[in-house]
């Protein structure tokens, strides 16, 4: 990525939760990947069609979630982390196809990587422009149907407070890569539409200057920020390793980054929402933050809530 980026080429790339399997791709490349950002992509949209969605699922029993659940709390009264980002696997029926889904979705960003995953990705990693880098960290999600779902949303103690630990951290984050670090919008609300209803979340924008050369850096720029801060927790080393230790499977892609870059700037997203094919099963990936306030109940609600297809 460095070598491409110093040398001005345009890049896709794939970066898996551990660092172990990433991949990088030609942007003509649609035998393998199909992806869409806000403002490019590499295929020709199909026309959809009007057959209905069959959408069944199972879920980890509560049971076992709570055993994980439990150590988390346990890890946090030790003082070991005060947020972690735990994600379980469910079980998917359904009659669309990992490209079906792709073609039928609508969200940010789309990934459907030939044979093993599809993505619709609510929340942007970062984007670099004009040397400007930031990031837009997503934590806090509520029914949108509730009374007053954004007030509750952003007067909920908790979901607060996971937010601004998830804020300052980037923040953290950036200063290593950037300058002039900044939060320059805090706790907005998006709505995202959704096959099972529509969900509020809430995300800030963190920003910072990177130096003249950062396109031939562009691959360590990243692997410093990564795994993203948003879905593994705080202090990040020793949750990342406590996430190992607490989870049933391992993240794979799930929870990874998915970039674009084209040959000056850089837009990235975390893959999360997330569908994944495991021999002849499909296994959809989700997960909440954990901290002491937090409710065994609440989060593996929001876990399931979590659980859907961006088509309407």
């Amino acid at each position: 990525m460095n070598e491409l980026g110093a040398q001005g080429k345009p890049f896709v790339f794939v970066i898996d939760f551990d660092f172990e399997k990433p991949l990088i791709f030609g942007l003509d490349n649609v035998s393998e990947i199909l992806w869409e950002t806000p403002v490019k992509s590499n295929f020709n949209p199909e026309i959809s069609q009007d057959q209905s969605v069959v959408w069944n699922i199972h879920p980890v029993e509560f049971g076992k979630y709570q055993q994980a659940f439990n150590k988390v709390q346990q890890h946090i009264h030790n003082g070991d982390t005060y947020l972690l980002n735990l994600t379980m696997p469910t079980w998917v029926e359904t009659n669309l196809t990992l490209e079906e889904i792709f073609h039928r979705s609508e969200a940010p960003y789309k990934v459907w990587l030939k044979d093993q995953f599809v993505c619709f990705s609510p929340e942007i990693f970062v984007r670099i422009n004009d040397g400007v880098i930031s990031s837009f960290p997503m934590k806090g999600t509520i029914d949108a149907n509730l009374d007053h779902a954004e007030k509750v949303l952003q007067n909920d103690e908790k979901e607060v407070a996971e937010h601004h630990t998830i804020v300052d951290l980037i923040r953290n984050d950036l200063s290593m890569v950037a300058t002039n670090v900044e939060v320059e919008k805090l706790m907005y609300i998006d709505k995202i539409k959704t096959n099972r209803g529509d969900l509020l979340q809430m995300s800030s924008q963190i920003s910072g200057k990177l130096p003249e050369n950062y396109r031939q850096s562009i691959g360590t720029i990243l692997a410093k920020l990564l795994p993203a801060g948003s879905i593994c927790g705080a202090p990040k080393p020793k949750t990342v390793e406590i996430v190992k230790q607490v989870e049933y499977c391992a993240r794979g892609y799930y929870t990874g980054v998915f970039g674009v870059f084209d040959g000056k700037n850089l837009d990235s997203c975390v893959l999360i929402r997330y569908l994944e094919q495991e021999g002849h099963e499909l296994v959809f990936k989700s997960g909440g933050g954990i901290t002491f306030l937090s409710d065994c109940q609440t989060e593996y609600n929001e876990i399931i809530q979590k659980v859907y297809v961006p088509i309407s």
